[in-house]
């Protein structure tokens, strides 16, 4: 609901106050809100060369001679066309018309990212069909058994919410939806009151929502797309930025469940994580200019090559496993790449959706009204302008994935994937949750109408993965 106001909001808000500029004649033509390209040079004016000619033979002179390319005064650009009429140029476009964004959509962002989704979700059928993931599992149950007390030691939920977190892990988010739905089931049957969320279920989505991920999959496909200098650099401000937001949900929901965090096994597991992203942090800030591209390029292709040679090595040592499954590594892969194209072609609508919609609020100016409006309330308290040019993602993520992913897309497009404004929009987007719509999601799928606090501590967990993906870009960019 929120994303079909939002989206129908700004299509016919945009339209009209493109209207309302034509009819006031503040515009001179709309023809670019369908047909132009970002960049292009805008129409602000027509005359006939006639008249031009009896007005100011010099101009018209200079613009005889320039035929061919156009005379440029200033910031604006004469060209007299082959009609007879002289164009005359101002500013330039902000974002591709209608026709351009649909067709640049599908060829510069949609087909790139079928193939990274295609191969990365090959690799989670890999983990899940060589039992590595049932594995994990019963490794973390003594931490989960601490976390979850409500929950019998060894309940099935325990694998599922497993397998959930291992595919946000890696940054297949939607992967880990099914998993994490079946979590959602198996706790519900452990659950006294049905129609009310128990506390496990609260813990658990509230975990989901903060989603510490290594891999940042669909990040790293999308600037790949647009042509990042290093498409994987995103990589560990990703890690640190959930992390921290993973602490603040369990610290947040421990304190009002009043479970105890102060005991070995959680102190020992945060104490490892926690010291070694403060390792890298540390090390890290004392590198500085060519050192650090350096050092952040390899730690973050070579964890994304590590991780990949772990699982192929691991599943060799497991083919028995695969052949009493009646399959193989190959088919495995395939099979779970096929579920990746699925992926792929699922999302183009949304792209597609969101980013004319985009287009059209950029070319109306409207979307420059609203930063501007932001921008002056936020500069009042000295926040860097790259950082104001990516809060659009932070206050759509919440809403809605396809809309906040249209901002983060329009961010690279407008300001480059290795500006701030542009890491910094694709750090919201991977290191937060569609809050509203995980909610509606899960807790409808077993018929929970009471989420009780579970609203307004996600959203709390946004805040600080927003406060701390801030810090952690302007420190490792």
């Amino acid at each position: 609901m929120a994303l079909s106001r939002f989206w129908s909001f700004i299509i016919a808000g945009s339209i009209l106050y493109i209207f309302f500029l034509l009819a006031s004649g503040r515009t001179y033509t709309i023809s670019n809100v369908v047909n132009g390209s970002q960049n292009d040079p805008v129409v602000v004016a027509e005359y006939p060369a006639g008249k031009i000619q009896s007005e100011d033979t010099l101009l018209y002179s200079y613009i005889l001679a320039n035929k061919a390319t156009g005379y440029q005064s200033g910031d604006t650009t004469y060209r007299l066309t082959d009609k007879g009429v002289i164009e005359v140029y101002s500013g330039k476009q902000s974002a591709d018309g209608i026709f351009m964004t649909c067709k640049n959509t599908i060829m510069d962002l949609w087909l790139p990212l079928i193939g990274y989704l295609t191969f990365f979700c090959g690799l989670l059928y890999l983990l899940s069909d060589s039992n590595a993931i049932s594995k994990l599992a019963r490794f973390l149950t003594p931490l989960f058994a601490r976390i979850f007390p409500e929950l019998p030691k060894g309940h099935p939920a325990y694998g599922f919410m497993t397998m959930n977190f291992a595919a946000n892990f890696l940054g297949l988010d939607n992967a880990a939806t099914p998993f994490g739905l079946k979590a959602m089931e198996s706790m519900q049957e452990a659950n006294p009151e049905k129609e009310r969320a128990s506390n496990s279920q609260i813990m658990f989505l509230c975990l989901h929502a903060a989603g510490l991920t290594l891999i940042p999959t669909s990040i790293i496909g999308y600037r790949a797309a647009q042509n990042a200098s290093n498409p994987a650099d995103i990589m560990l401000p990703c890690i640190i930025t959930s992390f921290i937001g993973t602490l603040a949900a369990l610290i947040f929901v421990s304190i009002r469940q009043r479970i105890n965090l102060l005991n070995g096994v959680i102190i020992l597991f945060t104490v490892s994580i926690s010291a070694i992203i403060g390792f890298l942090m540390f090390y890290i800030s004392r590198l500085g200019g060519i050192s650090k591209m350096h050092f952040t390029s390899n730690l973050s292709n070579g964890v994304l090559l590590f991780i990949i040679l772990l699982i192929i090595v691991y599943c060799i040592f497991q083919e028995k496993v695969f052949k009493k499954n009646q399959t193989n590594i190959f088919d495995s892969f395939v099979t779970g790449a096929k579920d990746g194209f699925t992926t792929g072609v699922r999302v183009l609508p949304y792209m597609i959706a969101m980013l004319v919609a985009l287009s059209i609020f950029r070319n109306s100016g409207l979307m420059n009204i609203v930063m501007n409006g932001i921008g002056s309330v936020m500069n009042v308290f000295g926040v860097d302008q790259q950082i104001i040019n990516a809060i659009p993602v932070a206050l759509m993520r919440p809403f809605s994935a396809g809309g906040s992913r249209g901002f983060m897309l329009d961010a690279m497009k407008t300001y480059g994937p290795d500006s701030l404004a542009g890491q910094l929009s694709c750090l919201f987007q991977g290191a937060a949750e569609t809050t509203f719509y995980v909610i509606a999601l899960y807790f409808g799928s077993v018929g929970v109408k009471n989420t009780r606090y579970t609203l307004w501590i996600m959203l709390l967990v946004d805040l600080v993965c927003v406060l701390t993906g801030i810090v952690v870009c302007k420190l490792y960019f």
